[in-house]
């Protein structure tokens, strides 16, 4: 059995002059990535990796995340081809995974998310919105081998406001 969650990063601000990579979380970014990691503890595997993209909105996200669920910060893992738009992308670097992690959480973008959930998922959504969470099962033992799966939960913002 692989558990994968998928965390798109909260809201990032979009004022200051930045590339892409280094924008942060605005403040609503900030507050619902702290709402949605404090109502996640019942849907966590016991064990687990946490992965993130490189830019700075996912990082800090991830950095949330982890204080609220008492995830050592020094044990979070950067990828930068988690940096990535794309599905495909998203995809491969899942399929290439170690056997010997069965469940991982990882950080990352939009489009490759929301496709990639629809791909893999039970569960259609148009759009997994900032500091959305989609916890996906699937019934094998090798990532590569992952195809139509589970969605067990489904956590975004405005369901908890």
């Amino acid at each position: 059995m692989k558990n994968l969650i998928l965390i798109r990063h909260a809201k990032s601000n979009w004022d200051a002059p930045l590339r892409d990579s280094d924008r942060p979380l605005d403040q609503r970014g900030v507050k619902d990535a702290h709402l949605v990691s404090l109502n996640l503890f019942d849907y966590l595997p016991k064990t687990y990796v946490i992965w993130s993209s490189i830019a700075k909105r996912a990082i800090d996200t991830a950095t949330i995340f982890a204080q609220n669920i008492l995830y050592p910060l020094e044990c979070i893992i950067y990828k930068e081809e988690l940096y990535t738009f794309d599905e495909k992308q998203l995809e491969e670097i899942i399929k290439t995974s170690d056997n010997s992690l069965e469940s991982i959480i990882l950080f990352g973008h939009n489009a490759a998310i929301t496709n990639f959930v629809n791909k893999f998922g039970n569960t259609f959504i148009s759009n997994v919105p900032t500091a959305g969470f989609i916890s996906l099962q699937f019934d094998t033992d090798y990532w590569a081998e992952i195809e139509k799966g589970i969605t067990q939960k489904i956590i975004v913002p405005k369901d908890l406001k």
